[in-house]
């Protein structure tokens, strides 16, 4: 026999769940080819109430539905061919459903409190406004590690040598653990600061879960999941997790191109958080050292040249003066990028090594004359380039930083170019 809260909350799911199934059963759905045997749409439609069910287990219909919410609604942005199927409109229902959802749940003074017992922790969530926040806070010490269950079943054991991507997709498919990341990337993603940093110890190994895996959607999920910690979290929130969290970077960064400006944005902003007091760390060595030398095999590839550049300014202004060290690696990489022949990434080459100059001073580098050689060449190909202008701006504040720190170097340098008549529009800023 149910008590009037519980069979009020059962109404509710049984009420919001039928327009979902009904959608749910409209929307055109073919298994991927090298998935016959899966169909995520039916394990979907599974997690929802049906009508005539009525026993005790309000709780597990409770999370089931969130959890098919949390598939639906993670559909929104997903390029995956596990979830690519969903309809925009279903995607926002399910959202919507379960906002109706939260709101009908806490309405019940029942479940009506500032205080919250989440795992071992008791959390005040008299801040919290959105009830939808409060119940995936309430969900996650159920929710998390069942979903970091689900990616596991998939992944390849490293205790065994003869497990491979092969005999762990033949023990389950691994579309169930992509489903999972989805999930479990929306739940974590749904809250933010100050209370996703009290969860840390539920979301953490889950992200680290996906990390480990083979798949690179699975990944790629694990990776938003940290880039969202890593921008609502305190590095004392991360505590002792955070040798293995930077470990987890390094291995990836060897990750497939779609999901690389993942491991980028993840990787610099983790270690700036962990490490941010302390650029002798030998993290930042090894993070730095990693990605310069993947970056020094593929100098070519656009995607992720840009990757690296648009996110790695964190990294350059932690490390400091550190920076030096690393200038054999650096400006040969800075030097090529700065003539590619996309002005997105001239611009942002120069922006990166506009920081490098103003931190560092370059000081004792015997990159000074190669520096101005490169940039006043830069400056007269630039006629050719759209963004001629701005990039003209950038090469004049890099010169302006270079004599201004290293004057009687660069002025010996500039002599070769005074009477150059294509500087005609730089010399006055220099004679």
């Amino acid at each position: 026999m149910l008590d009037s809260s519980s069979s009020i909350l059962l109404q509710n799911l049984i009420q919001l769940s039928e327009p979902l199934k009904e959608s749910l059963f409209k929307a055109q759905y073919t298994p991927p080819e090298n998935h016959a045997d899966v169909s995520i749409k039916s394990h979907l439609q599974s997690l929802l109430s049906s009508p005539t069910i009525s026993d005790s287990g309000v709780r597990t219909k409770l999370k089931d539905f969130v959890l098919c919410c949390a598939a639906l609604a993670s559909a929104s942005n997903s390029t995956s061919q596990h979830l690519s199927w969903v309809p925009g409109s279903l995607a926002i229902r399910a959202a919507s459903a379960f906002k109706e959802l939260s709101r009908a749940y806490y309405d019940d003074c029942m479940h009506a409190k500032c205080l919250m017992k989440v795992g071992e922790l008791e959390l005040d969530l008299s801040g919290v406004v959105e009830s939808e926040k409060k119940l995936l806070i309430e969900l996650m010490p159920e929710v998390l590690p069942y979903l970091k269950d689900k990616i596991k079943e998939s992944a390849i054991d490293t205790s065994n040598e003869n497990d491979g991507i092969s005999a762990a997709s033949a023990r389950v498919p691994v579309a169930y653990a992509v489903l999972a990341a989805y999930q479990f990337r929306w739940f974590v993603t749904q809250v933010d600061a100050p209370y996703i940093g009290k969860l840390c110890p539920l979301g953490i190994p889950c992200s680290l879960t996906a990390l480990d895996h083979w798949s690179p959607e699975v990944k790629g999920q694990g990776m938003i999941s940290f880039i969202h910690l890593g921008k609502n979290v305190n590095a004392a929130d991360i505590g002792g997790y955070t040798d293995a969290i930077l470990d987890a970077c390094c291995q990836n960064i060897a990750s497939d191109d779609e999901i690389w400006h993942y491991v980028v944005e993840m990787s610099v902003l983790l270690v700036t958080l962990t490490q941010q007091n302390n650029p002798r760390s030998s993290w930042y060595e090894k993070m730095f050292n990693e990605i310069l030398n993947h970056l020094e095999r593929q100098p070519r590839n656009k995607q992720r040249r840009i990757a690296w550049l648009t996110h790695c300014e964190p990294l350059f202004n932690g490390l400091g003066l550190i920076l030096l060290a690393h200038f054999r690696s650096l400006f040969p990489l800075f030097f090529k990028w700065m003539h590619a022949d996309d002005d997105e990434t001239v611009l942002l080459v120069l922006e990166r090594m506009a920081t490098v100059v103003r931190l560092t001073w370059i000081r004792n580098s015997l990159y000074i004359e190669r520096l101005v050689d490169e940039l006043v060449t830069l400056y007269k190909d630039a006629a050719l380039k759209v963004a001629r202008e701005d990039i003209r701006s950038h090469v004049l504040q890099i010169l302006n930083l270079i004599r201004a720190s290293r004057t009687p170097q660069f002025d010996a340098t500039w002599l070769k170019y005074k009477d150059d008549p294509n500087l005609t529009a730089l010399l006055p800023s220099f004679s």
